[in-house]
């Protein structure tokens, strides 16, 4: 992702500026606690990744207001010059707690939970929304392409379709976190150290005199990473003929070749050609597809038996496809009043009530039964503890009629510090060794999911629970609030 605008804390929407300068003005800037939560699986799916916490975390850690910034914003002849005093020494001094990255995540429950004064925690906003909502958007896509590729080869190819250089290089981080074995972005490779993958366009091959001799000198070049793009004039009655022609010349001196297809009836076409490299004595030679590729449709050709060995995803992975947003929000949850020396829990009411918040400071533990399978996400208030093996009630998040009991066999807190006082509570790691943690934490915790969680269409929807104290709390807060 571009740092360079991320490390600007003029990366934010104004009204945060302008509700900051009413704070500072009225001298509100005692200490609050915000949630971020997402509020509905995105693609109608039953799983979400967790993903963009690590350079939300750098981002958080370089904020601030440049001299030019100041300047900017005196231009707009709103702010005091006492407020932009304020703002040139402006750093976050507060706490953050998050998920770990890569994590399973599902809606209502805070993902991330910030402690700061209200000025910081308010400017923070946009920062925190546009880098997380993006990238677990891209995540939990890519991780949907993977499982429904059965979790074979994927590769990203989607940095000519993403929207803009921010765009490219955070969905190329996000997708290799959600399952993507490579990318063919360059410079992701370079500052991410994902591996790049590329092949040949029809380009190179309508350069030639002929078909035949465009895979020739792609195969003298790169022998060892042959992969012979069949559909630029015709598939079957002369892409395969000349690719196996020239792969039999890379096979004679050891090495393997692949087929790409970019069009037409993939499953037929695949299938078809698999016939043709066999009978050519080629059962080793492999077959990549690409071409506007969803989940939905590898999950189809699976389904056909399709001999594909690799996939190509682009436009759809890096861009969300159907789904152009993660619906992440950031809200108040609780303040801190001098008066009475504690923590007052906040409550954001709605006509909607899946818009009306869970109130006070919260933990979230995930509790998994004797075969180590998630079970459920339950939401605490901060003093609480759930103790494994023995048995709670729990209550839907609505506080309605619906609830259960479970005795969890381990029950694990899912947020952890990452910020203290604005500094990070763990030395930073390279970005690559961060990713690859990512991503193996991602493999990891989809298999605790049962497999009704992650069907492509109708999934099950897992529990997301309020404690019985939580319960009793946002009941009192609506009751309340009908009077």
């Amino acid at each position: 992702m571009n740092k360079e605008f991320c490390k600007n804390a003029l990366f934010t929407d104004f009204y945060e500026l302008t509700m900051a300068q009413g704070y500072w003005k009225q001298n509100m800037n005692h200490t609050v606690v915000f949630d971020m939560f997402f509020r509905r699986q995105p693609f109608n799916g039953g799983f979400s990744i967790f993903a963009g916490i690590e350079p939300l975390l750098d981002a958080i850690t370089e904020f601030k207001f440049e001299d030019d910034d100041i300047e900017y914003l005196r231009s707009q002849k709103i702010f005091e010059e006492g407020f932009l005093d304020y703002l040139k020494t402006f750093k976050f001094t507060g706490d953050l707690y998050s998920f770990e990255e890569g994590s399973i995540i599902f809606p209502q429950e805070p993902i991330v939970r910030i402690h700061a004064n209200l000025i910081e925690a308010q400017i923070l906003e946009g920062l925190v929304l546009n880098i997380i909502n993006f990238q677990s958007l891209i995540a939990t896509k890519t991780a949907r392409v993977w499982l429904a590729s059965k979790k074979g080869n994927v590769m990203e190819f989607g940095l000519r379709r993403a929207q803009g250089q921010d765009g490219a290089m955070s969905a190329t981080r996000a997708s290799f976190i959600g399952g993507a074995a490579g990318t063919s972005n360059t410079l992701a490779g370079k500052l991410y150290g994902i591996p790049v993958m590329g092949t040949m366009a029809h380009s190179w091959i309508m350069s030639f005199p002929s078909e035949l001799e465009a895979f020739e000198a792609y195969a003298k070049l790169y022998p060892e990473k042959t992969i012979f793009l069949i559909d630029t004039y015709d598939t079957l009655k002369s892409g395969i003929k000349n690719a196996i022609k020239a792969g039999a010349k890379l096979v004679e001196k050891g090495y393997n070749f692949g087929v790409r297809l970019d069009s037409g009836d993939i499953s037929y076409l695949t299938q078809e050609v698999r016939k043709e490299l066999d009978k050519a004595g080629f059962p080793q030679a492999f077959i990549s597809v690409s071409n506007e590729l969803t989940e939905e449709i590898i999950e189809t050709l699976i389904q056909q038996n399709a001999p594909i060995a690799s996939w190509g995803v682009g436009t759809h992975m890096v861009t969300g496809g159907n789904e152009s947003s993660f619906t992440g929000v950031y809200k108040l949850a609780a303040r801190y009043d001098e008066k009475t020396n504690t923590n007052i829990p906040a409550m954001k009411f709605s006509d909607n009530p899946a818009k009306t918040t869970n109130p006070g400071i919260k933990n979230v533990y995930r509790l998994y039964d004797s075969q180590d399978m998630a079970r459920a996400d339950i939401l605490t208030l901060e003093d609480e503890t759930i103790e494994e093996g023995k048995e709670y009630r729990y209550y839907h998040t609505m506080v309605d009629y619906r609830q259960f009991t479970f005795k969890a066999d381990k029950v694990v807190p899912m947020l952890k510090k990452r910020l203290e006082k604005g500094e990070r509570t763990e030395p930073r790691m390279n970005e690559h060794e961060r990713l690859l943690l990512s991503r193996e934490r991602m493999m990891k915790e989809i298999e605790t999911l049962d497999s009704s969680y992650k069907r492509i269409l109708n999934p099950h929807i897992y529990k997301v629970s309020l404690s019985q104290k939580l319960a009793d709390l946002k009941l009192k807060f609506i009751k309340e609030n009908i009077k």
